[in-house]
């Protein structure tokens, strides 16, 4: 299922003894365009009200109950590594914050987490793989490793989902819209799409576009540049916030652009 980022903000993270405050923002992986962790608001209990929560230790979200539940106590959260939301979050801190946990390291493995699809895959102990499945996963496993240790220095690249709200968006014969939105899909937090509100180029409507056919990002001027052409996007299937997406339309949508389904 995909949710907005803007529906996830003010959902209540429920630790195994209590609430831990509310989701306020998204950090995202720029090379995979990943979810890496929520930003959340503990409001008063803490000195320092901001902390990160992986979705490591998320569960799958209660719509009704605007709740996130995470599998980690009060205690722990209250004890983890302190964060500046305003600073970009370093690969050390990182590593400082995931040895905190427990949680293995996700970078350099072949899959979206490590060496798997999905984030409680990297949880210590779990056993959720058949046999063949598991043979594999700790091939990656081992390859993952390997990998881990020649990224151990780079450079993260951490942004928040909200900084990116208001980018422009370049076609390739010129400016279409900008970023209103992301959908995030909930069981490996990727984000499977940018939404984009052409609204100011003419009086057009919501669209969707993939992260995978963006050429290139500028950060100081606040673009994104798309291998798409103004009328291709003009004429896109609307997106509706008020609906859910479903396979058809996102087949659809991928059709209209003539390009592979993912």
């Amino acid at each position: 299922m995909l949710r907005s980022m803007k529906n996830l903000e003010g959902y209540t993270i429920g630790a195994t003894n209590g609430d831990i405050g509310k989701a306020v923002d998204l950090y995202f992986d720029d090379q995979t365009w990943v979810v890496r962790y929520l930003v959340v608001d503990t409001g008063h209990w803490l000195s320092r009200n901001k902390k990160l929560i992986s979705p490591i230790a998320i569960g799958i979200p209660d719509s009704r109950q605007r709740t996130l539940p995470a599998s980690i106590t009060r205690e722990q959260v209250e004890g983890s590594p302190d964060i500046d939301t305003d600073k970009p979050v370093s690969r050390q801190h990182e590593e400082t914050y995931l040895t905190y946990y427990g949680y293995p390291f996700y970078w350099g493995g072949v899959g979206l987490w490590g060496g798997g699809l999905y984030p409680n895959m990297m949880l210590p102990g779990y056993e959720g793989l058949e046999p063949e499945s598991a043979t594999v996963a700790k091939a990656q496993d081992t390859h993952a490793k390997i990998e881990e240790a020649k990224h151990q220095n780079d450079d993260p690249h951490l942004r928040s989902c909200k900084s990116l709200i208001g980018y422009h968006i370049k076609a390739s014969n010129g400016e279409v819209g900008h970023i209103q939105d992301f959908l995030v899909d909930e069981k490996s937090w990727a984000i499977r799409y940018l939404v984009v509100n052409t609204s100011n180029w003419w009086l057009g409507h919501a669209v969707l576009i993939a992260p995978q056919w963006i050429e290139n990002m500028s950060w100081s001027d606040k673009l994104a540049s798309v291998d798409l052409s103004q009328q291709a996007i003009k004429d896109a299937p609307p997106y509706n916030e008020t609906r859910q997406l479903d396979r058809a339309q996102e087949i659809a949508i991928y059709a209209h652009y003539g390009r592979l389904e993912n």
